[in-house]
C-alpha cells in the first residue's frame, strides 16, 4: 500500500509501504528501485506497473518531485491501494533495509549484458536511474556482472524510464512462469 504520498517529508522514516511478508507457498516479489527519479508521470506509471505486477517500489531520493504531484496521482490513483512503495531519503537508507545476500542488477545504457542472459529469480532487485543521468558511476561500479542493457538501435540514446522497468520486470516475470499473475 502507498502511504504518504500527499507528503514528502525531508527525513521520512525509510520505509512507508506495505511491509506484508508473502504468504505461505507465495514466492517473495521481484523489487523495483528508483534511484532519484525526476518526472511524476513517469513514476506514476511505475506505480501502477508494480501494483498490476506484484512488485515491491522503492522510491530512492532525493526525488525530483513532490509525492503529492499531480501527474503522479494521475498515472498512478487507481492502483494505489494495490502498490506496496516504499520511500527512502537516500541510497544509504535503502541499502540499510536491503536485506543481506539480495541479488540486485543496475540497468544502464552502458551494460555488459542483456537481460534474457541471466536466470533471474523471486527476490532480485532491479536498480534503475534518474532520467536524465541514469546511476551514478560508483553505483554501476558496484554492480560488476550485474549490469544490463536493454538492446536499442546504436542512433537511440535510451528508452522511456516507465518502458524499461517494464521490459525488465516482465522479463524476469516470464522467466519464472509469471508467479502470482494470471
Amino acid at each position: 500500500m502507498i502511504n504518504s504520498l500527499s507528503r514528502d517529508p525531508p527525513h521520512e522514516a525509510a520505509t512507508t509501504g506495505a511491509d506484508r511478508p508473502p504468504q505461505p507457498g507465495e514466492a517473495p516479489p521481484f523489487h523495483i528501485i528508483l534511484h532519484q527519479p525526476e518526472i511524476p508521470g513517469n513514476t506514476g506509471n511505475i506505480i501502477r506497473l508494480c501494483a498490476a505486477a506484484g512488485a515491491v517500489l522503492h522510491l530512492v531520493g532525493p526525488l525530483g518531485f513532490r509525492l503529492d504531484a499531480a501527474a503522479l496521482r494521475r498515472a498512478g490513483m487507481d492502483y494505489r491501494q494495490l502498490a506496496d512503495c516504499r520511500r527512502h531519503p537516500d541510497w544509504n537508507a535503502y541499502l540499510e533495509q536491503e536485506p543481506a545476500g539480495s541479488r540486485r542488477f543496475a540497468l544502464t545504457t552502458r551494460g555488459e549484458s542483456r537481460p534474457d542472459e541471466h536466470a533471474f529469480r523471486p527476490g532480485d532487485r532491479f536498480l534503475f536511474g534518474s532520467e536524465s543521468s541514469g546511476l551514478p558511476q560508483a553505483l554501476l561500479e558496484d554492480h560488476p556482472g550485474r549490469r544490463l542493457r536493454i538492446p536499442m538501435r546504436t542512433d537511440a540514446r535510451s528508452l522511456n524510464l516507465a518502458n524499461s522497468v517494464a521490459i525488465l520486470l516482465y522479463e524476469a516475470l516470464r522467466q519464472n512462469h509469471f508467479p502470482g499473475l494470471r
